[in-house]
This record gives C-alpha cells, structure tokens and sequence, in this order.
C-alpha cells in the first residue's frame, strides 16, 4: 500500500509539474513535502531504492566516460574554471561568516555542478547533443560528476581497507567485461547485465570500505566503448531515472523546509544568473561565438542533482549543518523550473540579445566559428546523415556541384577523410543563413531530422531572401503543409517512398524474370538443343541449374 502511495504522488504531482513547463523532478520533491505534511513517513525500502538509483546514475556516467573528451580546451578552462572560482568564493564566504571552511568548500563546488538530466533533455530536444557546443557541454558535464564522486570519496567519512586499492584494477577487466556484452543478445538480458554490473561494483565497494557510488562508476568505465554501449546506455537511463523518483522523494519525506531555509534557497536562486554570466564569459574566452556560448550557458545554468548527493554526505560526516539537506533540495527544485522554459525559449532569447552579445566574441580562429562561403556549389545537402549523405552522393555521381553542411564534428571529420565536400554549420542558427552566400546555389535540401529545425532551416531561408528550390523530408500530412507555406518547393515522405520504391524493384524484377522464362520456352520449342541461358537470384542455385543442363547461368544482381 505504502509502495502505492509513493508512486502515485510522484506520477500525479510529477505530470501536473511537467504539463506546467517544469521539470517532472520538481514535481517529486514536490510529492515528498505534500506527503510530509500529510503525515507520510519514510521507509528503509524507499532509502534502498534511492541507493540502487544513485548506483545506476553513477554506472551510466562512467559508460559515457572517454579521457579523450574531457582533455579539450573548452572542457578544461571552460568547466575547470568555472569550478575553481564559485568552490573558491564559497569557501571565502563560510570563512568569513566563522563556519567550517571545508563544508564551505565542498558545497561550493556541489553549487557548481550543473544538471545532467536537465541539460541532456534540452540537447536533445533540440536536436544538438551531437553539435560542438552540445558535446562541449556534454564533456563539461562529465568532468563535474568525475569531481563529485572525488567529492563524494572524500566526505564519506569511511576508513577504506587495503583492498580498496583492488577497485583500480577494476577497469583492467574491460575485454572480459566487453566479450560478455558481446556474447549477451537479448535485449532484456544487457540490461541486467548493467543492472548487475552497477550493484556488483556497489557492494564490492562497499565491503572494502569506500561509498558504493565510487564501485558503480568503475564498473561502467569498464564497460565504456564498447560498440553497443549506446544502447546499452538508452536502455538503463529510463530505469535510473524511475529508481531516482525514490531518491527526490525520499528528500521531502525527510522533512519541510522552514522560513529559513526557504529564505537561503531563494539567495542562493538569485546568483544562479551570475554562474550563467560566468559560464557565458569562460566560453567567449575560450573561442566560442556568442550565440554556441550564450545557448551553451543556459544549459549549464542549473543547479545539479549531485548537488543533493554529495551535500548529503558532507552533512552525514558533520561538516554541514543539516540544514543545508533541505536548503539546497529546494535550490536545486527551483534552478530547474527556472531553467526549463528558459531553455525552451533559448534561440529566440539570443535573437533579442544577439546586438549586444555578439560585441564581446573573440575574432580568432575556432571550429565553432561559420563558415562564410561554399565556393562555387550550386547544390547545399543540409545534415549529413543517411538521408542527406544518399542525397549527396546521387548529385555527386551526376557531376553536379554539391557541397554538405553538417553540425557534427564526428561526422564531418569522417567525411572528409573519405574526400567529400562538406563543411561545418548549425541549420539553427540564423547567423548562418544571414551571412552564408547563396545567389549561385540552385537548390538546397534540407534532411534534418527534427521537424521544428526545418521548419527553422527553410523560414530563414525565405526570410534572408533565398529563391531557389527548397526540397526537405516530412513523416506526417500536417507537417507537410506547414513547410509549404514557410517556402519549401519539393516535399517527400520517406517511409512513403521507401513502400512506393520497394514495390517497384519488385515487380519490375517479377517482370524480367517472366520474360526471361518466356524466352526459354520459345528456345525449347523452337527445337534447341539445349537452355542456353538461366537466371538465378543467389549463387548457391547455379549449380543445380547447370546440373539440370543449363550451359550459361546468369546471377541477377537486383
């Protein structure tokens, strides 16, 4: 019964918070203080819950983990940086209020991290997780949790054994580890393997001496890069995310907030702005335009659910004041319904912002920066995927000239080792369109995969007055309609075309068949000796065909 009553007031408050523009987690914690009021209490299930999705957030971190990533320029300064100075002023503070400056200095820099959850949803939303600044963003978030579970060694306040120093063997068993995923097919069955994985590490570290958090991470950088561990990555994160619900709930549960401390969460609230404003500067400094630093910035302008994992143990080894457990609950409630319509409104923000901003961008060279010509091309593939990728090579063999535009460092950098033309751009960005020469482009295709990014793509380009041909993609009749009255000249519904082209091949290869076998028939009735030719769809049926008496066999290779 209790089980029910925890699920349910997180599912019923978590939509009401979802359907209102906010976070869902606001929603949960949300549940725990009204569940708190009610006189519900905690429970030791729902503390073993919330440590399994501690664990598993933890596991899928060090699954994303490359070293490779987190030694660029962007993630160092950018994300180092900014961690140094907000750790630095709160340990100022705390020392001149006479408080511990240790506390002070371990919760300033769990002020610094900044929402994973939050800002992978808008990346993705907004179809620029795969960008540069979406990986930049990405890399800098991982460089805070790798902080935070240093953070999280050093607070537990636990004596490690002499076998705690095994667990840095742990990711020495990375080819045993990747030929068991390997070996694993079924789908249901990788993910208990990471959910296996996760625990183990936990308890492994656990019985040594150290948070279990430290073994769950290393067990998922055993498992890193592995071809498949995307999906295995997609798979544990809606899994997390339902044994996180026990976590936020748990925090309410735990008590209400008083005047006080709801007064300090709205203090701390209101210099969120200016980690904003830090995060927006070290980005210009490090070579971003205005527009990547300023999107970028409002990403990481959250306050970060480690943020209530590791105050948490700061107050358990009694260098905080309880207190601060509700105190940065609410912070971190408040930053995301804060930074969730923000978010959503980021682009059309920095439209309004774009005179001003744009004054501070360095003028050096940075992958970042737009490119300003595309040379003598009369045909503009907009997203290099599969889609744009077939467009491209089709106007390629025609010799036609074709250049590519994508927002993926990753793909851009494959392509161009295979000798394509292509060049890096955000379709999101109205810079782009604004400045970018098109008077001798004939035609443009935009394949993007997101809806809203072409309709994007094709408003700006009417608006910046491009008339040549617009052809795009669409998967609903709605959609359709909509690109035609921003500009789009030529539309096509892939999944449609794929059914219209399938039937074709077929019947036409139904069709040569028939008139090869006709052709057969009249040989023999002619009074010829023997078949001369026979098709044959597969290699292994030439034989047979030739013991039969068929002197010439022909493989059809459509």
């Amino acid at each position: 019964m209790m089980e029910l009553i925890w699920v349910g007031s997180a599912y019923l408050i978590g939509m009401i918070a979802n359907r209102l523009s906010f976070p869902p987690l606001v929603g949960y914690l949300a549940a725990g203080y009204i569940l708190h009021a009610m006189g519900v209490e905690s429970a030791q299930t729902l503390t073993h819950l919330a440590d399994i999705g501690i664990e598993l957030l933890l596991f899928t971190v060090g699954l994303k983990l490359k070293l490779s990533s987190l030694v660029r320029r962007e993630v160092l300064s950018v994300g180092g940086l900014h961690l140094a100075l907000v750790t630095g002023f709160s340990g100022f503070v705390f020392l001149l209020l006479g408080e511990q400056m240790t506390g002070g200095l371990i919760l300033g820099a769990s002020l610094a991290f900044s929402s994973t959850v939050l800002a992978i949803k808008v990346l993705e939303d907004n179809g620029e997780l795969s960008s540069l600044h979406g990986r930049d963003v990405l890399s800098i978030l991982i460089f805070q949790d790798i902080v935070a579970i240093v953070l999280l060694a050093f607070a537990d306040g636990r004596q490690p054994s002499y076998w705690a120093f095994a667990l840095l063997l742990v990711p020495l068993l990375r080819p045993l580890a990747h030929r068991l995923l390997t070996y694993t097919r079924a789908n249901e069955l990788k993910l208990l393997l990471g959910v296996s994985l996760a625990l183990a590490g936990g308890v492994t570290s656990e019985n040594v001496g150290i948070s279990p958090d430290i073994g769950a991470l290393l067990m998922g950088v055993m498992l890193s890069a592995h071809p498949e561990i995307d999906e295995l990555t997609s798979k544990l994160w809606g899994l997390k995310e339902v044994f996180l619900v026990a976590f936020f709930l748990q925090i309410g549960l735990s008590d209400l907030p008083n005047t006080d401390q709801v007064i300090d969460a709205l203090e701390l609230l209101l210099i969120l702005p200016l980690q904003g404003l830090l995060f927006f500067v070290l980005f210009l400094l490090a070579g971003l335009r205005a527009r990547t630093a300023f999107i970028s910035s409002l990403a990481l302008m959250t306050y970060s659910e480690f943020a209530l994992i590791t105050t948490g143990a700061v107050v358990k080894a009694g260098l905080l004041a309880p207190e601060w457990n509700a105190t940065i609950a609410l912070a971190v409630a408040g930053s995301l319904a804060v930074a969730a319509p923000l978010n959503r409104y980021s682009h059309r923000l920095f439209s309004w912002l774009e005179p001003v901003l744009v004054r501070f961008e360095k003028k050096t060279w940075h992958p970042d920066r737009l490119p300003e010509s595309i040379g003598a091309a009369e045909w503009l593939v907009v997203g290099m995927g599969r889609t744009g990728l077939s467009a491209y090579l089709t106007l390629h063999r025609q010799e036609r000239r074709v250049v590519g535009l994508d927002a993926d460092p990753t793909v851009l950098e494959s392509l161009l080792a295979e000798g394509r033309r292509v060049i890096y751009g955000d379709a999101g960005d109205p810079e782009l369109w604004s400045g970018l020469a098109l008077n001798k482009v004939r035609g443009i295709i935009l394949t993007l995969p997101e809806f809203d990014a072409r309709c994007w793509a094709v408003s700006q380009l009417r608006k910046n007055g491009y008339s040549g041909q617009i052809g795009t993609i669409c998967y609903h009749a709605e959609e359709e309609e909509q690109l035609e009255q921003l500009g789009a000249n030529f539309i096509i519904h892939p999944l449609v075309e794929a059914g219209n082209q399938l039937a074709r091949q077929i019947v036409e290869s139904q069709a040569g068949f028939n008139a090869l076998g006709n052709q057969m028939i009249k040989s023999a009735s002619a009074g010829d000796p023997c078949i001369e030719t026979a098709p044959c769809a597969f290699s292994e049926e030439a034989v047979p065909l030739e013991q039969e008496g068929a002197e010439k066999v022909v493989i059809r290779q459509d």
